[in-house]
């Protein structure tokens, strides 16, 4: 137990600490090397809307400003006091929701993200690995091959497009399911059957068309990681024994297939932090996404450090997870 917690786990979690810290200062760098100062541009849009403030009005704003985005002082002075807020859990106000704290704005945006993200990405997860595994295995079957032709077709589609499409044929052509939204304007956020089941009317067309696209590269990494293990000589001499096929399928190919997938889910569902931007904004979806094409378009600098910071923590964290939880799949990590 010794062993694994300084060869392993003390190594990644130091790692762990590191990638955030390296992504904070960065995150804290980036921006001021922008020439574009977020300071004068608040003065110069107040200046250009035409209202009349008096000299003395502008500079006390201009130092209101510089001390609200924690621009005032020396760089090494900001920089302590940037991790000063972020350790509070204060990201400062929102440029385009003034005086709406960032913290506020991500709290409201993450859930609608994590309910719909999560369970797309488990689905088109589980779905993709066990077809994907079956075409790799059973190349002969007919039903299979057909479902790797529309894996094949579907999966360099851009993800804009099929999403317009749907929208076209159940929201306008057969109008199944809402054209946009979380829900309709004006109805109370509260937790109901009823307003559980108008979320999920209106979340489907999203949830349907991430699970398409996302099927389909999940189906052709397993079907190339399949294609490569059926050949090796543990899986040949499970066949030459007699084993049944799909005992050989989910003991012997499945389970060694699986590592480099359990990867690519833990990024996956580290990059959920981040939202799925064009999905939100063709859907209008309150989430993660149309909150950082928001945030773009009104050059909100706090906010976007706030969805920055938050990705950053968010991928570091799934990888974390993952690390400590690989040696339960992988008998070779518990073994070094």
């Amino acid at each position: 137990m010794r062993k694994f917690v300084l060869n392993y786990l003390v190594p990644r979690i130091a790692q762990y600490v590191l990638v955030i810290f390296l992504g904070v200062t960065l995150t804290f760098i980036i921006p001021r090397l922008s020439p574009n100062d977020p300071v004068e541009r608040q003065v110069s849009q107040l200046m250009m809307s035409g209202s009349h403030v008096s000299p003395e009005a502008i500079i006390a704003m201009r130092e209101a400003l510089t001390e609200m985005y924690g621009l005032s002082g020396s760089v090494w002075e900001q920089y302590l006091a940037f991790w000063g807020r972020l350790l509070r859990g204060d990201l400062g106000p929102s440029l385009s929701s003034f005086p709406t704290p960032v913290i506020q704005l991500l709290a409201t945006a993450m859930p609608w993200t994590f309910g719909l993200l999560i369970p797309a990405v488990l689905i088109s997860w589980i779905v993709g690995n066990i077809l994907g595994a079956i075409a790799g295995y059973y190349e002969n079957n007919r039903a299979i091959q057909i479902v790797d032709i529309l894996s094949q077709a579907v999966r360099p589609i851009p993800y804009y497009i099929v999403a317009l499409v749907m929208l076209a044929v159940f929201a306008y052509w057969i109008p199944i399911f809402p054209f946009s939204g979380a829900y309709p304007p004006g109805t109370r956020v509260e937790l109901s059957w009823n307003f559980a089941w108008i979320v999920f009317r209106h979340s489907t067309l999203p949830l349907l068309s991430l699970i398409l696209l996302g099927v389909g590269g999940w189906f052709v990494g397993m079907k190339s990681l399949t294609s490569n293990i059926i050949s090796e000589d543990y899986v040949v001499y499970a066949e030459v024994t007699g084993l049944p096929k799909n005992r050989i399928l989910s003991q012997y190919i499945i389970r060694n297939a699986m590592l480099p997938q359990i990867t690519g889910l833990a990024l996956q569902l580290g990059l959920i932090f981040s939202g799925a931007l064009i999905m939100e904004v063709v859907f209008g979806y309150p989430g993660m996404g149309t909150l950082t094409f928001q945030a773009v378009m009104a050059n909100d600098y706090t906010l976007i450090m706030g969805i920055t910071l938050l990705s950053i923590v968010g991928v570091a964290t799934a990888v974390l997870i993952l690390d400590l939880i690989y040696p339960l799949f992988d008998p070779r990590v518990r073994h070094q």
